[in-house]
Parts: C-alpha cells; structure tokens; sequence
C-alpha cells in the first residue's frame, strides 16, 4: 500500500500516524498547547482520553499499556511544567526499555523568544533519557515525524521517545504523509555465536538461565520455554521476566538465587542488563553468557565468556537446536538440588506467611494474598520494603502480569499503572501493592480511577516508616532522622474522600476478608494494613 495523506490540523496528522501502531488509549493532563490532540481523538472515536491529576502519572499509565500490550503506549502533557513533571516517568520508561511516546506542548514558534506562557526548550531536558527527543516545527510533516519517533521506540532495543509541537504550528491546518511500512523488529542473530553459546550450555554441569524484560518485549516466551525444556536449565526472572516461565513449571525457580553465585558454573542471562540486581555480571566463579536484543544492550562493564545480540524469539528458538548435555546426569542432579532446596526454602516462608503476630507482620499480608489471587491476576508494585516481600511471594504465571517501576527505582508508578493495568483487563484481577511511602507520591490519582469507573484493589502496608532507609540508617549510625510518616495514617479514607472505598485493618485475621471486599468492590478500594515498623525484608544494600 502506499503512504497514506492526511489532512486536518496538527493533532489529526499526529493521531493519524499513531494509529498503524495500534494506539487506542491518550492518557493526559489537560493543556490549552495540546487541545488539537483531544479534538482528533473526539473526531477519531478510536482513541480514548484518560486525564489523570499529574502528569507524571499519565506517563507511568503510558508506560504500563505499553508493558501490558507490547505496542506504544502514549502520553500528552502540556507545555513547560507538564514536561518537566513528566521527566522522572521518562526515565523510568528508559530504564525499563518500555516503547513510551510523549508527545507534548510547546510555545508558539512564531513567538519563540519573547516569553510566552509556559515557554521552554523541552528537547535538550528529554535527549539523555529518550531514543529521541526532537521538535516538529512549521515546514515538518507532523505525521511523518510521529510516526518515525514511534518507530524508533519499537524498535529494539525499545525505549521512550519525545516529541514536542509548537502550539502555533500543532492548531494550523495542513497535510502529512503517514510511511506504509512493516512494524520494527529485531535483527537476526548471528549464527556463529549461536554455535559459541549452544556449545558453552551443552558443557556446563551446572547451568541456569536469568530471564529479564526484553524476553518479553520479544514476545519470546513460548521460544524460552522450548529452550530450557529441550536443554533442561533452571530458569529464574526478573522484572517482565517473569510470567514468561509459570512460576509452577517445574525448571523454573526464585528461592534459590543465592546457589547461582556459590554452584553455577554457567549463567546465561537473557533479556536483561547485568545490573545492580544481577550483581553487576558477577556469579562466584561461574561463567557468564549475556544475551541482548540488540548490540547497545551487551554488557559494557562486564566480561562475558560470550555475548549474542539480536532477536530473542529467534535466538531461544535456534539455541533449543543446540547439541544435547555433555553430562545428562549432572544436569538432572543439579535441577533436582535446586528443586529440593526451592521446596524447602518455600516451606520455611510458611510460618511468617501464616504469622498471627500483633503488629502485623508484612508477610502475612502476602500470605492471604496468595489465598485469593487468580492465575491471571495483574499485580503491581511500587514501594520499598513493603513490596520488597511481592517480589518474593508473589508468583506470576503468565507473560505480562507483573509491573513493578524496575532498575531506576522511581516510587509514584503505581496508580498509572493501575490505571493502565484495568484499561486493557477490564475483567481481571488488578492488585496494587503500595508502601505507604509510595502512596504519598500518587494516591491522589485515586480520583483517576474513581472518575474513570475504573475500580482496583489497593493494599498499603502502613508501617509508619520510610523502612529501606530507616533501618540501614540505625545500622550505620545508631539513630534515624527523616525516615518517619504519620503512624495509622488514613490511607482509606483519602480514598473514599475521592469517591472510592476502603478500610483500615488491625487484626491478621481481618486481612482476607478484607482482601476480598476490595476485590469485589467495584470501585478503588484500598485497604490498609497497619504493619510491625521494626520487621524490615532482609536484603544487602543495592545501592552500589
């Protein structure tokens, strides 16, 4: 087909070019620069509005379509401050990989220079932490310029763009060109280093797979699956990672981490960057394969026995291919240690699970959540030592059903994503898991939700405490200053002020009904669970 002409003012081109990429949904704050983005989206009929309190908010509701549907997720915010509030919910878009485009406000062209409201060259804010960053001024086809930066966000390695439309320029009439050309994708892997990892997996005795988020952008979990069966590898995840392996097949496993530094004498990590949470490529003495969905992702400061870059559907595919184990008894014996130290490790959680302590121990919560989580339930956390313990006990079954705000660690995901998590699963579980550290960042856009008739469970642990500092604070000094909030506070009740429900819980045993009160309420119900401040998740410091 050829390209396709648009004509219509700014906001018709732009919307138009947006469309091959499947965008249905326009999360927002309101702003006189961006009006002709909301009357395409009324004259389109295809493209929904969800204005939301802070802009910030909007672009983490962006960020989780995206994660939820594997296709662009879109955020218009306005000149100025609506760019600026949105800053830390791009980077947090970068940091996960995520296909964000953010289209925003900008002053008039014609009077660039002479201080109009709101007046502010976005680009050079957005360029460190965007794929691109980039005015369309007078004289630029604004279809083609939207649709090459979507491009470029889909394109592995995925990532945020930014694009900015002079307010003069975006109201004015005029005609663009929308490309006719197949959506992006990953490059192929080379073939040689397909043989070097094959042969490296087939010697290992002792081998376990870490899968990240760029298996799931690659839409390659049925391809890990017939990897690790066919060449039986231990499978562990992290962030979108997982739900790509059910957390009850029988290769894949999450309390055992600790045995791949000590036992493993090879690691390949798939999907994800060899980070902090990964002990920056580091295994004891095993070796280490790093396999990335694109060149720029391979480890710059580790030192791989091999790297592969390319498209992750086909890369898992061709290495399932790969010759058999050299050692197929050592191979069983390692999954069947690592399987009996996964069931003893999980039957030692029971008691704290199970705690009837008074203060509420925080794991409790996660033990009667479990109770009443279906399989496809979409879980989200956003917080620190409270949603710690989510990442442990929290299973996930199916691609896509985790969203936490990954590596860069930003607190203020979690109404956006929720928001974004009941747009696309209307009919599913969604259960927010917040800290009440967290929930001073965007429990506001409760009223998002309420107004949207979009209804989520809401869970705080409410342990009075800023709990990652506060404890390591004591540790270090003896004392703790600045990591103290408002004992009991009313987190419930915020939200039923905004038109939601909720309720206050003291007692373990008012969690589960609890639980299912706020999940069958039909609107944004937070219960609030008041939790021991002194019971902190054990963990190292990530901070270097």
């Amino acid at each position: 087909m050829p390209a396709r002409e648009v004509m219509g003012h700014g906001g018709d081109q732009v919307l138009a070019a947006l469309a091959p990429f499947g965008v249905q949904e326009l999360f927002t704050l309101s702003g006189g620069h961006i009006f002709p983005l909301y009357d395409a989206a009324v004259k389109r009929g295809d493209v929904a509005l969800y204005d939301v309190r802070h802009e910030q908010t909007a672009v983490f509701a962006a960020e989780a379509l995206a994660k939820l549907t594997r296709r662009p997720g879109v955020a218009a915010v306005t000149a100025g401050p609506g760019v600026t509030n949105s800053v830390s919910a791009v980077t947090t878009a970068w940091l996960n990989g995520a296909p964000v485009v953010v289209l925003g406000g900008r002053a008039p062209e014609a009077r660039w220079g002479s201080g109009s409201l709101q007046e502010l060259d976005h680009v050079p804010i957005l360029a460190p932490v965007t794929k691109r960053s980039l005015t369309a001024a007078g004289g630029d086809d604004l279809a083609e310029v939207t649709y090459r930066a979507a491009q470029a966000a889909m394109t592995p390695h995925r990532g945020p763009v930014f694009v900015d439309y002079p307010m003069d320029v975006l109201f004015a009439e005029g005609e663009g060109t929308v490309p006719d050309e197949p959506l992006p994708g990953g490059a192929a892997p080379d073939a040689e280093g397909i043989e070097q990892v094959a042969a490296l997996v087939a010697a290992a005795r002792r081998p376990a797979v870490m899968v990240g988020s760029d298996v799931y952008w690659d839409g390659a979990w049925e391809a890990l699956t017939g990897w690790v069966e066919a060449q039986r590898l231990p499978t562990f995840a992290n962030g979108l990672g997982r739900g790509c392996l059910p957390a009850d097949h029988e290769l894949f496993f999450s309390r055992t981490r600790g045995l791949l530094r000590t036992d493993a004498d090879l690691v390949i990590v798939a999907g994800t960057p060899l980070d902090f949470r990964l002990s920056f490529g580091r295994f004891g003495d095993a070796q280490v394969v790093h396999l990335t969905d694109s060149a720029e992702s391979v480890s710059g400061h580790a030192q791989p026995a091999a790297s592969l870059a390319g498209d992750l559907t086909k890369m898992m595919s061709a290495l399932a291919n790969g010759p058999a184990p050299a050692d197929p008894a050592e191979r069983h014996r390692w999954v069947t240690r690592l399987r009996e130290a996964e069931e003893d490790a999980r039957a030692s959680e029971e008691a704290v699970l199970l705690a009837a302590a008074d203060p509420i121990l925080p794991t409790r919560v996660y033990g009667e959540l479990r109770r009443v989580l279906d399989r496809d339930a979409v879980v989200i956390g956003d917080g620190g030592d409270f949603v710690s313990y989510a990442g442990r006990f929290v299973s996930s079954y199916r691609p896509g059903h985790w969203l936490d705000p990954g590596p860069y660690g930003c607190l203020g995901t979690g109404l956006g994503y929720a928001l974004a998590a009941r747009v696309v699963h209307p009919d599913r579980q969604v259960v927010l898991l917040l800290g009440d550290g967290a929930a001073g960042f965007s429990l506001m856009d409760a009223d998002s939700l309420v107004r949207h008739r979009l209804p989520v469970a809401i869970v705080v642990g409410n342990n009075g405490c800023w709990g990652l500092e506060k404890h390591p604070m004591r540790q270090i000094y003896g004392y703790d200053v600045a990591a103290d909030l408002q004992p009991g506070c009313r987190y419930d009740q915020v939200v039923a002020a905004l038109g939601g429900a909720g309720e206050t819980v003291h007692r373990p045993d008012d969690i589960a009904p609890a639980l299912q009160r706020a999940l069958d309420a039909g609107v944004p119900y937070l219960v609030n669970v008041i939790c021991d401040p002194e019971h902190a998740y054990p963990r190292r410091s990530n901070l270097g």
